[in-house]
């Protein structure tokens, strides 16, 4: 486990005055099949940040790398059904490991978060026509194929929509490039 999840996991109980596992047990109770859903909870019943939420709600739906027996398993998952997109995620991936030995991949259910110090990119095959990539760069105007992203919550400030591997670009690079150095 990641230096950051364990100071969240220390975080929530300080903050909560419960353990990672007792919010577990609190939201399995519920029975909730959908991380929206635990999200909600969280943050409406028990006054969440989205952060604290996400956390519990991953660990609970066994959703990320940590929790993942295999995380090949949640690239595939993925990206099944959308397999013509798996050659624009592996060229991202090894454009982005040039930036610096401090990069680290996270797999989720539904996409990879991409992080230096704090997350800086989200690699999310989100349909069959479209793959987004969120990008961290709080205070920067939209303007290229940078715009601002209204739909993850506050999980990335931006984000560049790609609908084939041909839009793959300098452009989208020397953006993702800025959000590692700004998480740095």
């Amino acid at each position: 486990m990641d230096q950051a999840a364990i100071t969240m996991i220390e975080n929530l109980h300080k903050n909560t005055g419960k353990s990672l596992d007792q919010w577990v047990e609190i939201v399995k109770k519920e029975k909730f099949e959908k991380h929206g859903e635990i999200l909600k909870f969280l943050k409406t019943n028990h006054g969440f940040t989205h952060g604290f939420a996400n956390l519990v709600a991953h660990k609970t739906l066994q959703s990320d790398a940590g929790s993942a027996k295999d995380t090949d398993d949640l690239i595939s998952k993925q990206y099944k059904g959308k397999e013509h997109f798996l050659p624009l995620y592996e060229k991202l991936s090894e454009e982005i490991k040039k930036f610096g030995k401090d990069v680290e991949f996270s797999p989720k259910n539904a996409y990879v978060s991409v992080r230096r110090k704090k997350q800086f990119a989200l690699l999310i095959p989100a349909t069959k026509t479209r793959y987004d990539i969120g990008i961290n760069l709080k205070g920067q105007e939209p303007q290229g194929i940078l715009e601002l992203d209204t739909k993850s919550n506050g999980m990335v400030s931006h984000r560049i929509v790609v609908n084939h591997e041909e839009q793959y670009s300098k452009e989208l690079i020397t953006w993702l490039k800025k959000a590692y150095d700004a998480a740095g």
